[in-house]
């Protein structure tokens, strides 16, 4: 009798955020990517001319071999001023550049608590602007920020959105540590509607820190795991910090190490306790 072989599924593709390399800019992170064997990047936008430019970044995708994934939309503190003034209108453009660098999600933080015009519109434009074909509106976890002693959410509603409900989300394993949430209880939460991934770490201090997956507290295996095991279709983005590495070559490491390490642990499952081995990154 001829056994029938499982059936195995294909582990979720890796890419590189383009925020991991800083401060060097955009473009270093397609040339790494390619290097190392990302299978793509996801574009931070922010105040690198580079990535505000849809026609350039292109061109180092086609460069490197190294497509687009997802954009991260302008929404950081600092990037308040980036595609212009008006967040719903970045939100528009940010879904305009997904669709025309060939990208699926584009990754949204909640509003904050001062732009209370943005926070009323929010779900109400994610929703609408979701329907553009083939692009994920994914919205982040995010975490309070504690200054002087004191601990307040700068997010509206909260740094929850399961709580708001919304079709797509973002899991960063960085701000779970910050806020002192339990990762893998937002990632049952998130359900159906997770769509994104960041994957990297944090020690459980009151601050983003973006560790290479691994080396902080919180359950980078097991969620990766979990999601090789699942039907998740999404993307699993590295997103740590690097800007403290004195060289390319540190920097090099650690980008080689969290891609090992989401290679490693995204394999789907064969059969009971028996995951495919899978070529390892190295630092050249």
């Amino acid at each position: 009798m001829t056994r029938v072989q499982p059936e195995i599924r294909p582990a979720p593709l890796v890419a590189l955020s383009t925020a991991s390399v800083y401060p060097e800019p955009a473009r270093a992170a397609f040339e790494l990517a390619a290097e190392l064997g990302y299978d793509g990047v996801e574009l931070m936008v922010w105040t690198d001319p580079v990535s505000q430019n849809v026609s350039a970044v292109s061109r180092l995708a086609e460069r490197y071999g190294v497509p687009v994934l997802a954009v991260h939309a302008p929404c950081l503190a600092v990037t308040q001023r980036v595609w212009g003034a008006d967040p719903i209108g970045r939100i528009r453009r940010s879904v305009t550049a997904a669709a025309d660098l060939g990208a699926r999600t584009v990754v949204l933080h909640p509003p904050f608590r001062w732009q209370r015009r943005y926070a009323a519109e929010f779900a109400a434009e994610v929703a609408r602007a979701g329907e553009h074909a083939g692009v994920a509106l994914a919205v982040e976890n995010m975490f309070p920020v504690v200054r002087g002693g004191v601990r307040t959410v700068p997010y509206s509603p909260g740094i929850d959105p399961t709580e708001v409900g919304h079709a797509h989300y973002t899991l960063d394993l960085s701000h779970t540590a910050a806020a002192g949430s339990d990762a893998l209880a937002m990632l049952d939460r998130m359900g159906d509607g997770l769509a994104h991934v960041h994957l990297t770490d944090g020690s459980g201090a009151p601050r983003d820190e973006h560790l290479v997956p691994g080396r902080g507290n919180q359950p980078c295996a097991e969620v990766c795991e979990r999601l090789a095991d699942s039907n998740y279709s999404g993307v699993v983005v590295i997103e740590i910090s690097t800007r403290r590495c004195r060289t390319r070559y540190e920097r090099v490491a650690l980008l080689a190490e969290s891609l090992l390490f989401a290679r490693l642990h995204l394999q789907p499952t064969a059969g009971p306790g028996d995951r495919q081995p899978h070529v390892a990154a190295t630092a050249q």
